[in-house]
């Protein structure tokens, strides 16, 4: 009986102990499940990082295409800009130069048309009273335009690029 009891002793400590054991393995396995997860999801995360790092990188050379881009473009404005303005300085030039003939082209006209009287009043001197077949003078046609006006020289707007 002494041999029963201390086996059924020993039985129900080895039962407390398989209860204990089980207890810890179970507390093992979900450590280790957590643990698992815990390293999945650094997994995870380096991946998306690295996508992340790869888009970083494409994105970056993506900008500094656009920057090349914008810089030519800027030039070409520039550029185009330098010629508009050398274009109404020329226009201008020019401009002066029309209205400087404008003045100058109502005593020209006057002297045409003196010009034509006398050459007139000579052909009646010559004639005497005939009638003289004459082709029309400059003068004439030009005087068909004394009363048209030109407008004036416009001034042109200042186009300023700013750069960014």
């Amino acid at each position: 009986e002494v041999q029963v009891d201390e086996l059924q002793r020993l039985l129900a400590g080895m039962e407390k102990e398989h209860r204990s054991l089980l207890l810890k393995m179970k507390e093992g396995e979900a450590e280790l499940a957590r643990l698992r997860s815990v390293e999945g999801d650094k997994l995870a995360e380096q991946d998306r990082s690295a996508q992340l790092e790869k888009e970083v990188a494409m994105l970056r050379e993506k900008i500094h295409h656009l920057d090349d881009m914008l810089k030519s473009q800027q030039r070409k404005v520039r550029q185009m800009i330098e010629q508009l303005q050398n274009s109404k300085t020329v226009i201008q030039a020019k401009d002066a130069v029309i209205q400087e003939l404008k003045e100058r082209r109502p005593p020209l006209l006057q002297n045409l048309e003196m010009h034509d009287r006398i050459e007139h009043l000579i052909e009646k001197q010559v004639s005497r009273g005939g009638h003289s077949s004459r082709v029309r003078s400059k003068s004439e046609y030009v005087s068909r335009y004394v009363g048209s006006t030109l407008t004036g020289p416009k001034p042109l707007p200042l186009i300023r690029v700013v750069e960014t």
